[in-house]
């Protein structure tokens, strides 16, 4: 039954070998052919020098990837001691580290492609131009209110005498309805720049769509980042238009123009009571003006107080040097990349694996089954050789020295395990 096994193991290895050479040959070849790919994108020079350059170092990088693996796959199923093993398990773990240095990341770079360019950078900052530009629009509301409000106090004190107790347009009527035209006025001018950030955001998210297309579009990087850094330039320039058009700085200037810049018309009523109560309704409406402004101006302030945004410069990237700086986002590429150059590990543990099985089962078999007949014959040659000379041994000493020589494989020839079975097999018949 462990001869069986035995057998059928070893046929399996036998037919095994010239795939794993192609496997091996393939994938060497695979990874140089990326690696060339990758190469190519950082170096600088003449396209000829570039080509040469490239091809010599893939090909190097092909005859290494394999030359390492076919002897892995050659010696380390072999060896049966623990400090062996554990000596080959390092040089195994130098050379894949070293194959990653010398060629996975160029894969990488290869297979990530143009994807190496990103535009989320200047996408956040159009963004925060774009919020910076519209604060300001947040007090709106606030301006609306006052405007109405003073426009209704003036209504009302010109047909009913609300604020004064007399109707008319008075002192008090101006005084309001010029509080109430500057507040629409504010209005007005935070309404007209909120169409003109609306342009410039639309314009500006136009650029960010050509930047998209010019990362996804296949064909060579060098023109479509020429085009991109074109692009990055006029992006630019809609930021900082974006920057200048808040305004806020307008707010906080009209702000303190209504408490600083108020000036109350001199009171016109017929009889001293009425110009005391206008003198008394023109105070109060000072201290609302007052205390309006001092609100606009604490918004207009801490709008004014956020960070602007930073100026960026474009400089291009190749698709390896983007690879190695965005690592984490080329996660696949670096799979695939690393995939290739250390798949035949799993092949040599493979192969491992089985060799360990077949010393396994050929242990548990009995010397007469272990021994092959060219072993035997081998044996036998050496017993005539020895009463040749002269050295008469007897037949208990023959058949001792045959046994020995046949259970250490030192002093016998080494055959191929296939030239084994055969002899085995007919034994076996």
């Amino acid at each position: 039954m462990a001869l069986g096994a035995s057998q059928r193991l070893h046929d399996g290895v036998a037919a095994v070998e010239t795939m794993t050479r192609f496997a091996l040959a393939v994938l060497a070849l695979a990874s140089g052919v990326y690696t060339y790919l990758g190469v190519r994108s950082i170096l600088d020079g003449s396209p000829t020098s570039v080509f040469f350059a490239a091809i010599i170092y893939s090909a190097s990088v092909s005859v290494g990837i394999y030359a390492f693996w076919t002897y892995m796959a050659r010696f380390y199923p072999h060896v049966t001691t623990h400090t062996g093993r554990a000596a080959m398990l390092g040089v195994m773990a130098l050379g894949a580290a070293m194959i990653i240095a010398m060629s996975s990341w160029l894969n990488a770079a290869a297979l990530a492609g143009s994807a190496a360019e990103t535009v989320e950078d200047y996408t956040a900052d159009l963004d925060q131009a774009h919020q910076n530009a519209l604060a300001a629009q947040s007090l709106l509301p606030d301006i609306q209110r006052a405007s109405e409000r003073f426009a209704q106090l003036a209504a009302s004190e010109r047909q009913s005498g609300a604020l004064t107790g007399t109707t008319g347009s008075g002192s008090v009527v101006q005084l309001l309805s010029q509080m109430s035209a500057q507040m629409k006025e504010l209005e007005n001018g935070i309404n007209a720049s909120r169409e003109q950030v609306t342009t410039l955001f639309n314009e500006g998210q136009k650029r960010l769509e050509t930047m998209r297309t010019l990362v996804s579009a296949p064909g060579a990087i060098e023109p479509r980042a020429d085009q991109f850094s074109s692009e990055v330039v006029a992006l630019t320039g809609v930021i900082a238009s974006l920057g200048q058009t808040s305004i806020a700085p307008s707010i906080r200037r009209a702000a303190d123009d209504l408490s600083l810049g108020f000036i109350a018309p001199v009171a016109d009523g017929g009889d001293a009571d009425l110009v005391n109560r206008q003198d008394r309704v023109m105070e109060t409406v000072r201290t609302s003006v007052a205390a309006q402004s001092k609100v606009l101006s604490d918004a207009a302030d801490e709008i004014l107080a956020r960070a602007p945004v930073a100026e960026r410069r474009f400089v291009p990237l190749s698709s390896a040097e983007a690879v190695l700086r965005y690592a984490t986002d080329f996660i696949p590429a670096w799979s695939g990349a690393i995939s290739i150059d250390l798949l035949p590990g799993v092949l040599v543990f493979i192969l491992a694996a089985v060799h360990s099985a077949i010393r396994k089962q050929e242990e548990k078999l009995p010397f007469a089954e272990r021994i092959t007949a060219a072993e035997l014959l081998q044996a036998l040659e050496v017993r005539r050789a020895v009463t040749a000379n002269g050295i008469n041994l007897g037949e208990m000493g023959a058949q001792a020295e045959i046994e020995s020589m046949a259970e250490e494989p030192n002093n016998i020839t080494s055959l191929d395990p296939r030239t084994r079975a055969k002899d085995r097999s007919h034994e076996d018949r």
